[in-house]
């Protein structure tokens, strides 16, 4: 494992960035005079894609070696992603799971991947993980991990620091698109995005998850990443499905006739229900023509 106070170099890795940026032709944009791009995040790098680069690595470089614990669900892409991170760096991680009767079941597929990885996994009741940010709950989860001096990273990832690591992804789109396009799940990406747009930019937010509590985090986030508000943007909450980790057959038709129609796979977690938004923006008339939209592709299915 990487020493204590060791900065792991992230250059390593070879990130393709700027990630690519296309046009696809589709005529569901086209006859309402509006383009549509593609921000291909899930290209940056095979293991830590998309928005999970931006947000981890700098926290990777916070770390300085030390253990990262964090959080997340049964399914997280967080969690995966923080632990390929260990395994690729050297470093120690561990992931704080919500679900205490998820220790006593066979692995999914999402978490055999994180402790192949080498990730160490530490079941907690789901009242304990929704006070997992209270300073007493906290030290005691990591008292309960051996890893009381750990870096910790968010559920998510979301933090100042990945927020300013976002902030590079509206940079890369500045002057090319009137609207950028992404799904929401902690809110981060969309924070650090908005604040890298130019003048006359829009971002919008596709949330993934219930209960219309997105805006006052991102808000939140902003104020914590750069003292205050940041950029144009705005939430359409009406496109989760259901919440996190669901999907309807509608969705899955609407993504395989997207893959057939464009040969790009569609993740079905974040992408999915971001692509049939702005479809169905586009087709209620949402962008005026002469628009470019560009839509973030923060990720690739998971093959378990």
């Amino acid at each position: 494992m990487t020493s204590p106070d060791a900065v792991p170099d992230l250059a390593e890795l070879r990130p393709r960035l700027p990630s690519p940026l296309a046009e696809v032709v589709d005529e569901r944009f086209s006859r309402r005079g509006v383009r549509l791009l593609l921000k291909r995040d899930d290209l940056i790098h095979p293991e830590l894609i998309g928005n999970k680069w931006r947000k981890l690595a700098p926290n990777l470089v916070a770390a300085a070696g030390r253990t990262v614990v964090t959080f997340g669900g049964a399914y997280s892409n967080h969690l995966r992603a923080t632990a390929a991170a260990g395994r690729l760096l050297g470093l120690s991680t561990v992931g704080v799971v919500r679900g205490q009767e998820l220790a006593d079941r066979a692995l999914n597929p999402s978490l055999a991947r994180c402790v192949a990885d080498g990730m160490r996994l530490h079941f907690v009741d789901r009242s304990t993980y929704r006070r997992k940010t209270e300073p007493e709950s906290l030290a005691a989860v990591l008292r309960a991990v051996g890893a009381e001096e750990a870096y910790v990273v968010p559920e998510g990832g979301s933090n100042a620091l990945a927020v300013r690591g976002c902030r590079a992804l509206g940079e890369e789109l500045r002057g090319r698109a009137e609207v950028v396009a992404v799904a929401c799940g902690t809110g981060g990406t969309l924070a650090g995005l908005a604040a890298g747009l130019g003048s006359g930019q829009r971002a919008l937010g596709v949330p993934v998850l219930r209960g219309g509590f997105l805006g006052g985090d991102v808000r939140a986030l902003q104020g914590e990443a750069f003292g205050g508000p940041r950029g144009e943007w705005w939430l359409d909450e009406r496109f989760h499905f259901g919440g996190y980790a669901r999907t309807t057959p509608e969705l899955d038709a609407f993504a395989e006739d997207f893959e057939e129609r464009h040969g790009v796979t569609v993740e079905r977690l974040y992408v999915a229900k971001l692509l049939y938004g702005v479809v169905r923006l586009a087709e209620e008339g949402a962008f005026p023509r002469g628009t470019t939209v560009a839509a973030v592709v923060t990720g690739a299915p998971f093959a378990g």
